[in-house]
């Protein structure tokens, strides 16, 4: 694993990888981008696009996921029961204003809300991948670049 900290190109994959983790997302990658040597720009777009690679699977196939987990992991119900209640309670905020209200909510970048917690929300409110994906790659967008700015002023203090 020492390739990816050698070159820039394994940096900028690196933070795509941070990005990818839940709760961390982008709003952790980017400083984390930032930290190891990119640029804010590129710890931006790494950053972006690792924390869009799993919305797709998560908005397609979560529902599936959690039915099999409760028949063959049923020690796991109570984790399975924990996301399904956070992505009903998100959803209710999602719902009112549909794919806006999506946007907003991943665009929020907060504990709490992000790509992930918005797929599910998508995923729980049956919404359709193809009307669903744009609300989230643009919120994934301006979260990201409102963290960009605040890290850039953070790093530019020092």
């Amino acid at each position: 694993m020492q390739w990816l900290t050698e070159n820039p190109a394994g940096e900028f994959c690196f933070t795509a990888m941070v990005s990818m983790i839940p709760v961390a997302e982008l709003r952790l990658g980017i400083p984390f981008g930032v930290a190891r040597g990119l640029p804010v720009w590129a710890a931006c777009l790494a950053a972006v696009l690792g924390n869009m690679l799993p919305v797709p699977f998560i908005v397609v196939y979560i529902r599936r996921i959690f039915q099999w987990m409760r028949r063959r992991l049923p020690w796991l119900n109570s984790l399975v029961d924990k996301l399904e209640r956070k992505a009903h309670l998100k959803g209710q905020t999602v719902t009112k204003y549909k794919y806006l209200g999506l946007l907003i909510f991943v665009a929020i970048p907060l504990p709490g809300t992000g790509a992930w917690t918005g797929s599910l929300a998508a995923a729980f409110l049956d919404m359709p991948l193809r009307k669903a994906l744009p609300s989230i790659f643009a919120g994934i967008v301006i979260a990201g670049l409102a963290i960009s700015i605040l890290t850039f002023g953070v790093a530019s203090l020092f």
